[in-house]
């Protein structure tokens, strides 16, 4: 038997990985005529990106074969994921078919997602998670359609790739010796750090592409800078101590927006533009500490120099700054919703906000937003008010909480719903020490918002938890150590030591302060 693609060789490499996943390829019959093994072109990619819209497919099953059409390798991704699910999910595990082989049901399928960036936030940089964990996580996402992986990897807390131009980045400000969880929690004792090599990255960015999806690189900057300055002290404020933090958040930190930082920085991110395949990078721009700019000689230098007034002027002109040099690698720049306010943003920037609906609106007037609230994207806070439930950052954010998220509320006017580009879930990891709790906070809501992100919006709740109920056998044949939906397991559960649930749950609050920074001009 043999497949026949008409389309680029990536498209081709798109289906052979697909059926050496569940080989062998003689043991896969349609349901119809489960003996037909007489075509020898039984299944046929062809690449239709000219009357498609992106990631969209058709797939049609006949009892003789399979025949795809699909907007590039997107599309095929798509079409091929669709065709799993149609199997049983033993198809998800390795172990090949049973028996007599698998059954798929005749019948055609046209589908085409309602945003082209369904995405997905890992924090690298709070708790190191090695190349194997992010591998595994870019099959679950590319499992439920997600198209990108935003790799959040510097912070306060450690810088997470290496620089061969910059080698203090990966020696120095890779790790620290100690971990508190929480502001209050004692410290470890125990060191903690990683990175990637680029080699790492480059194999990352190859791996995500051969499953539809795109990595976007996120060196946060300029707050949130402890690690970075710890390595080179001389791009922070001078006469400040400087080091990788230990606590679960730290802000107050910044380094200088002068035109030395900016050359800095350029030459770090043309290391990781030569390695990560993306046409975005991710600058943050967020929870910037600018006290001190107001007192630096060098930075009220370079103010004069712009007529700026205020050092609000000098955060923007940082970023437009760093912008400027991705465009010239054809790259757009994304920041966080601060980046917008403070005017670090160009033309065609992607504005990232987290803080509210006001700031996304007022945003999305100019430019291309991607949705991703704290309410309720933020997957690092706990899914319910149940006393069992593991400590977090905060919550609840339920599973239904995400289900009726709409990424382009139906108030807003039609130009601001057009910029939506899509949304994403975060997974800040302060309190995400491993891989099997990092699995409990994705899923199942990360279904729930892949839902949202290609359908547009979950009308039946209901009738949603029994397909998420269906699903959840696939997430067994893959591995997910998943919540219930009625509850952690034991073993899951917060228990009487340091995981055990601090207080009731605060997210109204929460709401209200994130609406209300999200006001700020």
């Amino acid at each position: 038997m043999a497949a026949s693609v008409a389309g680029s060789d990536e498209t081709q490499r798109l289906l052979q990985r697909f059926l050496s996943e569940v080989k062998p390829l003689d043991e896969m019959r349609t349901a119809s005529d489960p003996r037909n093994t007489t075509e020898t072109k039984w299944f046929t990619v062809t690449d239709a990106e000219e009357e498609l819209a992106a990631g969209a497919y058709v797939l049609e099953i006949a009892e003789d074969r399979v025949d795809i059409r699909a907007s590039g390798s997107e599309g095929v991704v798509n079409a091929l994921t669709t065709l799993r699910q149609l199997l049983p999910p033993q198809a998800w595990r390795r172990g090949g078919p049973p028996a007599g082989g698998w059954s798929v049901p005749c019948g055609i399928v046209v589908d085409t997602p309602v945003y082209g960036w369904r995405g997905a936030m890992l924090d690298v940089a709070r708790h190191f998670f090695p190349k194997r964990t992010v591998l595994r996580y870019i099959d679950l996402l590319a499992a439920h359609r997600f198209n990108r992986l935003h790799l959040h990897l510097a912070d306060d807390q450690g810088w997470r790739v290496e620089s061969r131009r910059h080698p203090r980045l990966h020696s120095i400000a890779s790790w620290r010796p100690s971990t508190r969880l929480g502001p209050d929690g004692v410290p470890d004792g125990t060191p903690h750090g990683g990175y990637y090599t680029l080699d790492d990255l480059a194999e990352i960015s190859a791996y995500a592409r051969s499953r539809g999806i795109t990595i976007v690189p996120e060196i946060d900057v300029p707050g949130h800078t402890s690690a970075l300055r710890a390595a080179y002290p001389e791009l922070g404020e001078p006469g400040r101590e400087h080091a990788v933090q230990d606590t679960v958040w730290a802000g107050g930190s910044s380094i200088s927006p002068t035109r030395p930082v900016v050359s800095f920085l350029q030459e770090v991110l043309e290391e990781i533009l030569d390695v990560v395949d993306t046409p975005y990078v991710h600058l943050g721009g967020d929870e910037c500490d600018m006290s001190w700019w107001t007192s630096d000689p060098a930075i009220a230098a370079e103010m004069a120099e712009h007529g700026y007034t205020d050092v609000k002027q000098m955060h923007g002109h940082f970023l437009r700054s760093l912008g400027g040099f991705l465009a010239g690698r054809g790259v757009r720049m994304v920041v966080w919703d601060e980046g917008f306010v403070t005017g670090g943003v160009l033309d065609d920037t992607i504005v990232m906000a987290w803080r509210g609906h006001e700031v996304a609106g007022r945003a999305a007037a100019s430019h291309d937003v991607v949705r991703a609230p704290l309410f309720p994207t933020y997957f690092n806070f706990d899914q319910s008010d149940l006393p069992g439930e593991r400590r977090s950052e905060g919550g609840p954010i339920t599973l239904g909480d995400v289900a009726a998220f709409p990424p382009a509320p139906d108030e807003w006017p039609a130009d601001r719903r057009a910029r939506v580009l899509g949304g994403q879930f975060q997974i800040w990891t302060e309190w995400v020490p491993n891989e099997r709790h990092l699995d409990y906070l994705s899923f199942p809501r990360a279904c729930a918002l892949a839902e949202v992100l290609w359908a547009g919006k979950i009308t039946d709740l209901p009738e949603f938890e029994e397909r998420l109920a269906t699903h959840l056998a696939r997430l067994d044949a893959l591995g997910v150590e998943y919540r219930p939906l009625d509850g952690p397991h034991p073993w899951q559960a917060g228990g009487t030591g340091v995981w055990r649930r601090s207080g009731e749950g605060q997210i109204e609050e929460t709401k209200k302060w994130v609406e209300s920074v999200s006001r700020e001009a």
